[in-house]
């Protein structure tokens, strides 16, 4: 777990890393941004359309909308994460694996279906623990903890493995390696509750995980 740490930050000034890191980070920053307009743009809607009081409804939804995409940071970027994790992937491979064949795993539907429904089951739990936050803080904290440390061990683990065996294949290479797997899933989502940081925690997860895979 600590060598595909090491590794990871090593290949950050990596010419072939920096284009899918920057796809990455704005796949990020689009995301927040998305649900923020998304808001402002409902609540004003519902507050009439015009004149202070939609402006202000807006201002309000907008806010709130932002803090509610920090809680829903994670599901967000596991729901999108195949348009990223393919070329963070290959870039690793490229300079610590170049013996590796082909990447022929599972299927494109097959993938996206597996981060979509990772993405929105951890979505649902995030919201059950949402009022945690408000009624006892420090539980509704470790709560989040906990479950973004097994979604993103087991999102980003598995997510890379389906590049070269089956989804069947890739979670029971997972359920193995469960401890590493979930190790480096703490690590991650610890860097995600750091605001900037958190922008960079599927990138570097998915470098992370390639390093897992292949060095056990």
């Amino acid at each position: 777990m600590l060598a595909a740490c090491t590794l990871t930050l090593r290949q950050l000034t990596d010419p072939a890393f920096l284009a899918p890191l920057a796809k990455g980070l704005l796949g990020a920053v689009a995301v927040f941004a998305g649900l923020a307009l998304l808001a402002a743009w409902g609540t004003s809607a519902l507050a009439g359309g015009t004149g202070w009081l939609a402006t202000a409804a807006a201002t309000f939804g907008g806010l709130l909308t932002l803090g509610l995409a920090y809680w829903l940071f994670i599901p967000a970027m596991l729901a999108i994460s195949g348009l990223f994790l393919d070329p963070v992937a290959g870039a690793v491979e490229r300079r610590f694996y170049p013996g590796l064949p082909p990447a022929r795993g599972a299927s494109l539907g097959a993938q996206i279906g597996f981060n979509l429904k990772l993405g929105l089951v951890m979505a649902v739990l995030s919201l059950l623990a949402l009022p945690l936050v408000f009624f006892a803080a420090p539980f509704g904290a470790v709560a989040f903890w906990l479950i973004s440390t097994v979604a993103l061990g087991h999102g980003l683990f598995e997510g890379v493995a389906q590049r070269r065996m089956t989804v069947e294949a890739a979670r029971a290479l997972r359920r193995g390696r469960e401890w590493r797997v979930l190790g480096l899933g703490a690590v991650l989502a610890t860097l995600a509750l750091v605001p900037i940081v958190n922008l960079l925690v599927p990138v570097l997860g998915t470098a992370a995980m390639t390093h897992l895979l292949h060095r056990g």
